[in-house]
């Protein structure tokens, strides 16, 4: 069940590696096709239904080199855990550790060594600016956000 935006992206795949009970297998991809509301992954050295099943429950992953171009303004949730996130008013306000996917906006939790845990609505109005090479992020944080008498 493909977990991605670009499930056709599948289709261009070369090599992948597959997570699966704490260890992690590099495998070529031999062929894809789609199946019912999935695909079906042909890799190599996995040449029948055992050995398949001994992967059951495991995860995907391609190397950061593969990932699927996104429009400019867009980011992977990798690309974005580990950022130190800046305020305008505040200065520092501490590391995205996690992202929360809601219905409308996806909500970037900040762990800080001043403020309690710190959850950011991720939309234009509040991210100012994203830098990957300085892996920072510039936030405007809207009123109530943080309560600055605690």
């Amino acid at each position: 069940m493909p977990l991605t935006d670009f499930p056709e992206r599948f289709k261009q795949l070369k090599i992948v590696k597959i997570k699966s009970n704490g260890r992690v297998f590099i495998k070529e991809v031999e062929s894809v096709r789609n199946y019912a509301h999935g695909l079906v992954l042909k890799l190599s050295d996995i040449d029948d239904k055992e050995t398949a099943e001994t992967f059951r429950g495991g995860v995907l992953q391609v190397d950061e080199t593969q990932v699927y171009p996104l429009p400019r303004g867009y980011y992977y949730h990798f690309q974005l855990k580990g950022l130190k996130v800046y305020d305008d008013k505040r200065g520092f306000l501490g590391v995205l550790t996690d992202i929360i996917e809601t219905g409308a906006n996806d909500v970037y939790v900040v762990e800080s060594g001043h403020y309690p845990e710190i959850l950011i609505p991720a939309i234009k109005q509040v991210i100012k600016a994203i830098d990957l090479q300085a892996e920072t992020m510039q936030v405007d944080l809207l009123p109530g956000i943080i309560d600055d008498e605690g």
